[in-house]
């Protein structure tokens, strides 16, 4: 697999668009803070390390508002393994007027774009969701 975040995000789409409440998911410490950030947001329930089969998998637990609709909107991969997209802190844009996050890999960890601006530091942007 040439991008393992493309492949989660993929995972998670179609996992929504089927209205699944559970979402298996290859671990991996990227991917986990990507999820922890998700849920801290507020786009997924919740997120639990299990071992399957003798291999390490996130089981992330989406999150679906009282009119039946998911919460998570849509998900779009910035920076790809052949073109890596970076932004320093004044770089850094508003997904959808405000109503979305992107999702930054900084020196500090994996955060928000507004947690980064707060921090004062940029990074590679790995996704937008919204």
């Amino acid at each position: 697999m040439t991008d393992p975040i493309s492949d989660m995000l993929t995972r998670i789409r179609n996992a929504s668009a089927l209205k699944k409440e559970l979402v298996e998911i290859p671990f991996s410490k990227l991917k986990l803070a990507i999820s922890k950030v998700l849920e801290r947001k507020g786009f997924i329930r919740g997120v639990e390390m299990r071992k399957l089969r003798g291999r390490r998998i996130l089981e992330l637990e989406l999150k679906y508002l009282q009119t039946g609709k998911a919460a998570i909107a849509g998900l779009k991969r910035v920076s790809k393994p052949g073109v890596r997209r970076y932004a320093g802190v004044s770089r850094l844009r508003r997904v959808k007027g405000g109503y979305g996050i992107s999702i930054i890999s900084t020196s500090k960890g994996v955060m928000t774009d507004q947690e980064a601006k707060e921090q004062g530091c940029g990074g590679e942007i790995l996704c937008e969701v919204w």
